[in-house]
């Protein structure tokens, strides 16, 4: 087992109890709710009379039901009204705090907590959502959880869970102009498999990890449950606690000194021994599109779809279903094909950082007549910096739409969805059969400058050949 990595450390110093057959009772640092995975949990508390243990370790917003182009209240649909009603309500009776619509701070969980300075390192954080890895960026143990562990959380302020394995990824040398940390984490899916994380904690490290940003780092740790682990984190550095300082939530004056020289004890050990070790070249990862329906299915964009004899024997079955659905060809280039709806947004990219990169590529362009393109800012915060630097007008000259905070096309479960059989170029995590909405929508995960390509051109192209124009 692994020895001295900052998972050990965490794990170690949270650990509450060893219970009869090999699992543990692990303390949970932060606890963060949102409006679908909560009304049941706090509905089994009253069943059982409890309240909810510690309040002030329990932070909520709205984000997953939200609609983004009119937020008034009631909201047209009565089941999202009913859930964001229950959260207010139970947020009200337990005395949690909750950024609301209007707050200023509210928007998508896995934006909303960090940048509020809530996620620091060496914490053990959970939500009831799956992309809850994001905050591992901050060298924290960042788990997604169900329901009935929402219930337990709020209930004990604790997790009955496994260890998991360590497995660390270096990536070497670092990522060329025009490729982006979306770009590498999907590469790493692709290499490694979607099963490959299961029963392990994923450590990102290497030269081209810490040359990222801590939004980029974000972007690593949110996709690393699409790899199959449970989590992903990356050793915090000065990047960290550069981002961290001054935000609402961090350490303040004499506080923040202790807390820094805290953090910087809990990275790995030179000489931490991992259960395994991949090695990644950065260099070589270029622009990188999925083809198919798991994160997995990706190429790069200058690749051709593979033919199943090219595939591992476990890969050909899905990959058979993939070509079938996704109405593409093996050996057919990714590139040029063509796209109707561009969405950029998300806990995977729908930070301020994303936001300028793809404004960045659409100044001075017109989206294609025949592409629906809108953008979603990841929350209140975003938005108000976006608008304050002009990028909100960089998008509508263009043709995009500008929305409002939310999930969004994410995952559908608001307004913002696919219609028949239309093919989305999306900078969200998830490209499974109808997640954006439609039964038959197709959805191809990519970078948001990729994303902003494509709204332009109409179809899958290079961003690479927009920066050098």
């Amino acid at each position: 087992m692994s020895q001295n990595t900052l998972f050990d450390k965490v794990w170690d110093l949270h650990k509450v109890a060893d219970l009869p057959g090999g699992s543990s009772q692990v303390f949970i640092g932060l606890h963060l709710i949102h409006e679908v995975t909560s009304p049941q949990a706090f509905g089994a508390l009253k069943d059982k009379n409890l309240k909810v243990k510690f309040p002030s370790r329990t932070i909520a917003t709205v984000d997953h039901i939200v609609p983004t182009d009119n937020q008034s209240r009631p909201f047209k649909d009565n089941l999202a009204e009913q859930m964001i009603e229950a959260l207010e309500k139970n947020c009200k009776k337990h005395k949690i705090k909750f950024f609301n619509i209007g707050s200023g701070s509210q928007g998508i969980v896995h934006v909303v907590a960090p940048e509020l300075g809530l996620t620091q390192p060496g914490m053990t954080i959970a939500c009831g959502d799956s992309h809850t890895s994001t905050h591992g960026a901050f060298g924290s143990i960042a788990f997604g959880i169900g329901t009935s562990q929402v219930r337990d959380v709020l209930a004990s302020q604790t997790l009955a869970m496994n260890k998991l394995k360590v497995r660390q990824i270096w990536c070497k040398n670092k990522l060329s102009d025009g490729v982006f940390a979306k770009d590498l984490v999907l590469h790493i899916i692709n290499k490694l498999g979607v099963k490959a994380g299961v029963g392990y904690a994923y450590e990102f490290s290497g030269p081209a990890i810490h040359l990222l940003s801590m939004e980029e780092r974000m972007t690593i740790c949110n996709m690393s449950i699409e790899g199959g682990a449970r989590c992903g984190y990356i050793n915090p550095d000065k990047i960290t606690f550069n981002y961290i300082k001054e935000r609402q939530f961090a350490p303040k004056n004499e506080n923040w000194l202790k807390a820094v020289t805290w953090w910087k004890s809990l990275a790995s050990e030179k000489d931490a021994i991992y259960d395994d070790v991949v090695s990644i070249d950065a260099s070589k990862v270029e622009p990188t599109v999925t083809w198919g329906i798991t994160p997995g299915q990706s190429i790069g964009v200058s690749q051709k779809i593979p033919k199943l004899k090219e595939l591992s024997e476990d890969d050909q079955f899905i990959a058979g279903e993939a070509y079938e659905y996704m109405g593409l060809n093996p050996g057919q280039a990714i590139k040029n094909t063509p796209i109707d709806v561009c969405f950029i947004g998300s806990c995977t990219n729908g930070r301020i950082s994303d936001l300028r990169v793809a404004a960045k590529i659409v100044q001075n362009h017109k989206v294609s007549p025949n592409v629906k393109a809108f953008v979603v800012p990841g929350s209140e915060k975003v938005a108000k910096a976006a608008i304050e630097e002009g990028l909100d007008k960089i998008f509508k000259e263009a043709g995009f739409q500008w929305r409002e905070p939310g999930c969004s096309m994410c995952l559908a479960m608001n307004p913002d969805k696919l219609t028949g059989n239309q093919v989305s170029a999306s900078s969200s995590n998830r490209n499974f059969k109808g997640r954006q909405g439609s039964p038959s929508g197709r959805t191809l995960l990519m970078s948001p400058a990729m994303v902003a390509a494509a709204a332009i051109e109409g179809k899958v192209s290079d961003v690479r050949e927009f920066i050098k124009k």
